[in-house]
């Protein structure tokens, strides 16, 4: 087991709240959720024409490697009725790996740290509640320096 390791969540179709109860509930056995950061409301990122969305960051546990933890996840859209659209388009839900531990995976299916949660305020504001000190691997930043950086008026609690 790797720690720490943590996931984001985010939807903006249908029952929002209920979609990242349902995202959670759906990760043990394989998978046990430790922390979660509360619930935040926020603007669409990307593809503006949307509804807003409802974030969160979770920090879990598992025995899984990386690749069957994002196959994990993967499944969990799936069964939810994810159905892929536009490129940061609206979704049902959206599960994505940002830490495994320290490790840094540049694969083609999988890449840890994700590639962009620096320049996400959606996502670092909710990884900041649960993680301010976690140090980013390959920036070598602490999460509370990285979302000094970012514009955070998008962002509310829900």
């Amino acid at each position: 087991m790797t720690s720490p390791i943590y996931i984001a969540l985010g939807t903006n179709l249908g029952d929002r709240e209920a979609n990242l109860r349902t995202a959670r509930e759906s990760l043990p056995p394989e998978v046990r959720v430790v922390q979660e950061s509360s619930i935040y409301i926020t603007e669409p990122w990307g593809y503006l024409e949307q509804p807003e969305f409802l974030n969160q960051v979770i920090e879990v546990e598992t025995l899984l490697h990386p690749l069957p933890l994002l196959h994990r996840l993967k499944r969990i859209e799936a069964t939810m009725g994810r159905e892929e659209t536009i490129r940061n388009g609206p979704r049902l839900i959206d599960l994505d790996l940002l830490f495994y531990g320290g490790e840094v995976i540049e694969g083609e299916i999988l890449q840890v740290p994700h590639p962009r949660l620096h320049e996400r305020a959606f996502v670092l504001v909710p990884l900041n509640e649960i993680a301010p000190g976690f140090v980013h691997p390959q920036l070598e930043e602490p999460i509370h320096n990285l979302l000094s950086r970012v514009d955070t008026s998008g962002v509310r609690p829900f």
